[in-house]
């Protein structure tokens, strides 16, 4: 028996009733032959860690802007802290942490720099529209390596839905999208109070109530809360109680810390790079063609630009308006 039905056989002894099994995958997009050695959603994970796309993470913004100091996330911290949160639910609801884990790896791939405020300035200017999760599933769909990494249906779904109107069909799928709030909201806390952009006292304090008053108290009781009230059903979600605070604590970060306060005080600019930057690659096609070493005949030049300007990290969106926009000073 090889390696990979071996765990495949473990899969349905030991994973809930409700836990997706690598063996019934829906399947690729293209067919491929299995791996000896790996379960399907194992190869996905792999495929996600080795990508180009996961690598550029570290160079892009979560909350703050060109932050000075070392220990503000980056969207790539961001990830492993919604993977690492992930499993350690899908472990004790007895789901499949492969799948979870290569969801929650996938999840920010289509990311744009500067974090939302560049999700908004590309969303502002290209026909179409933009929001991250579209930009992620077409990231492996297609752009990584000028041809996509053939994902699983499962970690696709996951992926695409892990935010906005459309819902997980698989409760791996919901606890990521559950992880991704309860990562970014007591992270963003912890950078905020770093920032000097709030203090812990300024924490809405019926929140504090519910959910503790430490940055460990407070994913530790969302976590526990979550698998208690998720243990051997077919969804995966907090109880009233707990949902209705962290919501609260949600929407104290958007009043203070995600709208108009120093931490997004250089959202204006980033915004007007990436716009700047979109329409010159649009009216300059030959430097884009320099630039671009993989385009597709069949899309739209504004398409190209977009996935472009998406793809790019911080430093490099600045490296580029700083060549392209900011005179240079004559050489001696």
């Amino acid at each position: 028996m090889l390696f990979r039905e071996m765990a495949e056989e473990r899969e349905e002894r030991e994973l809930s009733p409700f836990a997706a099994k690598s063996r019934h995958s829906r399947g690729r997009l293209v067919h491929e032959p299995p791996c000896a050695v790996r379960t399907d959603f194992q190869r996905d994970r792999d495929r996600i860690i080795h990508s180009k796309s996961f690598r550029r993470l570290k160079d892009k913004t979560q909350v703050f802007l060109i932050a000075e100091g070392d220990h503000y996330r980056t969207r790539l911290t961001h990830t492993l802290e919604v993977a690492q949160i992930a499993r350690t639910v899908a472990r004790a609801l007895r789901l499949n942490e492969d799948l979870v884990e290569a969801i929650a790896l996938g999840h920010d791939l289509g990311h744009t720099p500067f974090g939302h405020a560049g999700e908004e300035a590309l969303d502002s200017v290209y026909p179409g529209g933009f929001k991250h999760n579209e930009q992620s599933l077409r990231v492996v769909d297609i752009l990584e390596g000028g041809k996509g990494l053939n994902l699983t249906f499962e970690v696709r779904d996951g992926i695409l839905n892990h935010t906005g109107d459309g819902f997980p069909s698989t409760l791996e799928g919901q606890v990521v999208r559950i992880c991704d709030r309860v990562a970014y909201i007591n992270h963003d806390i912890d950078d905020a109070i770093r920032g000097g952009v709030i203090t812990a006292a300024d924490l809405p304090k019926d929140c504090l109530a519910v959910l503790g008053q430490t940055h460990r108290e407070r994913i530790d009781t969302m976590v526990r809360d979550l698998i208690m009230n998720s243990l051997d059903r077919d969804r995966v979600c907090m109880s009233p109680e707990v949902q209705e605070a962290t919501d609260a604590l949600r929407a104290f970060l958007f009043e203070r810390v995600y709208i108009d306060s120093p931490a997004k005080q250089e959202e204006r600019k980033a915004k007007r790079m990436l716009k700047d930057l979109y329409w010159f690659y649009l009216e300059h096609q030959d430097i884009f063609r320099r630039e671009v070493s993989y385009y597709n005949e069949e899309e739209t030049l504004e398409r190209q630009v977009c996935d472009y300007v998406a793809g790019m990290t911080d430093r490099f969106a600045v490296a580029q308006y700083m060549k392209y926009f900011v005179p240079q000073g004559s050489r001696i």
